[in-house]
């Protein structure tokens, strides 16, 4: 049974940092891709990041592209988000998600495990 637990959210000023984890667990390919969502209250779920378990090819939304960096520790099955230079519009439940295969997929509809999310808020 696969399970991803994220955590690091949290509470932070406009400009500061945080850094949000996924530890996965339960998955049996060595393969596949790892991904950030983000999700605000009355909006549909918006990819922000992804990367693949076996090479670290990545993949970003523009919104976060420069601010944002995803990366993995393959020997923790853990996949991280450092978040630099937050802005309040960066307030959300951020989303871990993981799919099989290569491909860095932007949709929702793509990946088949995620976690329970963690709250993000970004005050001005």
């Amino acid at each position: 049974q696969v399970q991803l637990v994220e955590s690091g959210g949290g509470l932070v000023q406009a400009g500061g940092s945080l850094r949000l984890s996924c530890a996965a667990s339960g998955l049996t390919f060595s393969s596949g891709v790892m991904a950030w969502f983000l999700q605000t209250p009355g909006k549909e779920r918006e990819f922000v990041a992804a990367i693949t378990r076996s090479s670290g090819s990545t993949n970003y939304a523009d919104s976060v592209k420069g601010r944002f960096t995803i990366s993995r520790d393959s020997a923790k099955n853990t996949v991280y988000l450092q978040m630099n230079s937050l802005k309040p519009e960066d307030t959300a439940v951020y989303y871990c998600a993981a799919r099989y295969g290569h491909i860095l997929e932007p949709r929702v509809v793509g990946y088949s495990y995620w976690g329970q999310g963690t709250q993000v808020t970004v005050s001005s």
